[in-house]
This record gives C-alpha cells, structure tokens and sequence, in this order.
C-alpha cells in the first residue's frame, strides 16, 4: 500500500462514519456571512469558509436578519455521524461596525457561557470562545474586509439557542464556564467516534505503517499532537495513528504487532489520565486525577502549600501553570508516568516508548525520555 494510504484521513475513511463540522467552524460561518452582509446588503447563501487544514466547506444560514450597523446570521451544526450534544444546536452571529483601530471584539451572547475559573485557555470573564474558533473568525473579517475596502474593526457576539440548557450536559459547569456552551474546535472538523470502527483503524494504522517498513510510529490525541510530533521527528503520515481517547488499543495492539519505537503524544490534562492509569482517555470515561497531580508535584519537590494548591486546581493546566511558576517539572513528570504506564501494558514487547505532553497551542509542556 502507499503511504498515502496511511495516516488520520485514511483512519477516518476507514470507519465509514460521516465528519461534521464543530461550533467553531459553525460560528465562523455565521461571522462570515453576517459581515459580508453588513459591508454589502446580501447575505452568502450558501457561504464558505477555509478551515485550518485547508478545507473549504459550504454552510446554508438558517438565520438572516440586517438591520442598520449590525447584522446577524445563523447556521445549524451538522456534527455528522459523532453523538455530539451540540448536533442540531442553531450557532448565531451578530455582527456590529466598531471604530478603526477596535479590532475584533468578542461577546457571549445567550447560550454561550463565560468563564468564571483560571485554568482554561481564556481568561476570566472572557466568553468562552476558544483561541482558534476566534482565530477562524479574525482570519475571515480580515479577508471580507480586504475584499470590501473595510477596516474589519467589529464587535462578534456568538449566541446558540438553548445552548445554556445544552451545556448542562458538559462539564462547562464543573469547569467554571457558566451561562452556556463553550465555542469548539482546532481544526473545525467533528470526527465521529465509534468505538469498534475507530479501534479497528487504529490497528490498520499500525499494520498499513509496519508493511511500509515504518519502525517508528506515533500515537497521538489528535491534529494538534500530530504537528507536534512531525516537528520533532519529521514521521511521516503513514507513521502517525490518531488514536483520539484509545491509548490502550494503541498500546494493546503495538504490543501484539511490534514496531521499534512508539511515541504517545498529547494533551498534558489527557496523558496525566494515562499516567494515572486509564487507557480510555475520553471525558465521560475518565477524569483528571488531581490528587494524583497532586502527589506527582510533591514527589517533584513542591511543598505543602503548592502542593494542596494543585490538588484543588481547576483543571489539569491549571495544576501545570502553579507547578511551572514554582519550577516544579509537573508536565515531566507526567510523561514519565504515562511512559511508565505504557511500558506495562506492552508487557515486556520489543518496543521502545516515549511521551511528549503540550498545551493547547502545541508548545511542548512535558516529556520523558526513550526506554
């Protein structure tokens, strides 16, 4: 097979499962179309967005609504074959002209919520609209500004009807962000997560990278993980598994059908669930430990006081930023845990293991070394 038989879009062609698209891109779309319409009179319909990988999908808008110096457009989520909370959710957003030099500003309009709690990628008070869907969105006011001679300083505000009755269902509750859904997604793309399907690509993954003569593959958690891990060590595609939440069907079927070496690469807050030993790193399946966190940060050298801190931090990066400013290597000791743990799993397999553990822009946090 060539290597372009390998890989996460061969994974996902696997499956057989239909992608959707994430509230990000959803919002995107509306943004897009709202501004459009604002520095025009017409509305896109329908309108087309570049994602981050380079996909250029069509939106139809559910909404269209202009009226003097704002305008509005809506666009229903399609999450595809993935049982997402959010499939069917109407993603809204209204557009208004600012003064030059504003920039873009971002609001939570109803439905989305803000953040109450450090430990997330914004800051409190901040609506929960995650760093890349506002990038998506800054990326296209920039273009239809270009396009129509404008300044592109507007106000954003995205809304999702019923989305603060939808978010009951998430952990935005537990997590401090109160008041509704959080605005997803880093490559505007949902993939759809069977089980079985997704188990049985991972171990295509690993057959298709070993008859191509591949001795050294990566498992990582998604697209973020992946760049990471071609950066590093400049692996091919075929070389690289998407092995989402599966770590153990990873580790179990490497175990089985050996390679030289197998780098786990991932979210820091998802490998400390591998360190603590969950091999199923899914959010309704397992949580961060912070107890573990905890211990892990005292063994490293934090005292009693940062010690207790990490074990009532927010969330996982929070426990890593309290630990990073006290020069505690939690993200290390992480990796090395979670190497550990795949070391016991292969059970004595020929297979030597590294972990790399980052953040969500892709900085690497953590790391073990090769055993």
């Amino acid at each position: 097979m060539s290597e372009a038989g390998g890989g996460r879009s061969a994974q996902l062609k696997h499956t057989g499962l239909r992608p959707g698209w994430t509230t990000g891109a959803c919002a995107t779309a509306a943004t897009t179309a709202a501004y459009t319409a604002l520095l025009t009179g017409d509305f896109p319909d329908p309108v087309t967005v570049v994602l981050p990988k380079g996909q250029s999908p069509a939106f139809a808008l559910a909404v269209e609504e202009l009226a003097g110096d704002r305008a509005a457009a809506g666009v229903v989520k399609d999450a595809g074959d993935d049982p997402d909370v959010t499939h069917g959710a109407l993603v809204r957003a209204t557009v208004r002209r600012l003064p030059p030099g504003s920039g873009v500003v971002f609001r939570a309009g109803p439905g989305v919520g803000t953040v109450t709690r450090p430990g997330l990628p914004l800051d409190v008070g901040e609506p929960a609209i995650n760093p890349m869907p506002r990038q998506m969105m800054r990326d296209h006011i920039a273009r239809v500004a270009a396009d129509h001679g404008d300044t592109g300083d507007v106000e954003v505000t995205v809304s999702v009807d019923h989305g603060e009755e939808i978010a009951r269902s998430t952990w935005n509750p537990r997590l401090g962000i109160l008041g509704g859904l959080s605005i997803l997604g880093t490559t505007g793309i949902v993939v759809p997560y069977s089980c079985s399907a997704w188990i049985d690509s991972i171990r295509r993954g690993v057959d298709v990278a070993r008859a191509a003569g591949h001795t050294h593959v990566a498992g990582c958690t998604g697209s973020t993980s992946e760049k990471t891990v071609v950066a590093e060590y400049g692996l091919p595609e075929i070389a690289l598994l998407d092995m989402g939440d599966f770590a153990g069907a990873v580790l179990k079927y490497v175990r089985r059908h050996p390679v030289d070496r197998l780098t786990v690469c991932g979210g820091f807050a998802k490998l400390s669930k591998l360190a603590a030993g969950h091999l199923d790193l899914h959010s309704a399946r397992s949580q961060v430990d912070k107890g573990f966190l905890a211990e892990l940060a005292r063994q490293g050298g934090a005292d009693a006081s940062l010690t207790a801190e990490v074990a009532d931090a927010n969330t996982g990066l929070a426990a890593l930023q309290l630990c990073a400013a006290a020069g505690v290597p939690l993200g290390d000791l992480v990796a090395v845990a979670a190497r550990d743990q795949a070391l016991s799993v292969l059970r004595g397999a020929p297979v030597a293991v590294d972990v790399i553990c980052i953040d969500r822009a892709g900085t690497v946090v953590g790391r073990s070394d090769v055993r």
